[in-house]
């Protein structure tokens, strides 16, 4: 079966992609790596020694990013519904954290320790209805910062990938009650068409 333009363009843009290049050459395993480095150079929220969950983390790029941050002191967890191929010194989950019993596993590998840095590159799948697409992606925020809440030590950090839309506003009071910085940040490595922000917000109170 042909490809449709559509994937054909996909994939054409893919290839001239010059972070998807940097990536190959870099010994990355996504282009996103390179959101979270641009993020980690402005915002430092990465350091040796942390215990980081990274949700949403297949094909493991920002779990690559962090675990050479973190060092053999600190701990990388990453968890994504899709497999993730081994990483050396990740720790992998697969499941849906929002699933209790993918919260029970979690739990049990973090024992009782709490994180310094929780990482969100989630998104929905998309359908293309922008209202639908906004909801789902906030529904997924939230439920983040539920998680946040839960596991994040006081004065922890949470990086969060949002839409801009309905409902941001309203999100970002939020997290500025839970946190006392919250900034707004778009990567040079998001593409600029799309609408994706990332709040990074840092010293979180309980």
């Amino acid at each position: 079966m042909s490809r449709s333009k559509s994937s054909r363009r996909w994939l054409e843009r893919h290839r001239s992609d010059p972070y998807v290049k940097r990536s190959r050459q870099d010994g990355h395993r996504s282009r996103a790596a390179y959101k979270l480095l641009q993020i980690q150079a402005k915002d430092h929220v990465l350091a040796p020694g942390m215990r980081v969950l990274d949700l949403g983390a297949a094909p493991g790029g920002w779990s690559q990013i962090a675990m050479q941050a973190v060092g053999r002191a600190g701990r990388v967890i990453a968890l994504d519904l899709l497999p993730l191929s081994a990483l050396e010194g990740v720790t992998v989950l697969q499941g849906d954290f929002r699933d209790e019993s993918v919260l029970t596993r979690l739990r049990e590998v973090l024992a009782g320790s709490p994180l310094d840095l929780l990482l969100s590159d989630m998104a929905p799948n998309l359908t293309g209805t922008p209202v639908t697409d906004q909801s789902r992606t906030l529904l997924l925020a939230e439920m983040v910062l539920d998680l946040a809440q839960e596991q994040l030590k006081p004065g922890g950090s949470l990086v969060v990938k949002v839409f801009h839309g309905a409902g941001f506003d309203a999100y970002l009071r939020t997290l500025r009650d839970c946190f006392h910085r919250v900034a707004s940040r778009k990567p040079q490595a998001s593409r600029p068409e799309s609408r994706e922000l990332y709040l990074v917000a840092k010293g979180f109170h309980p």
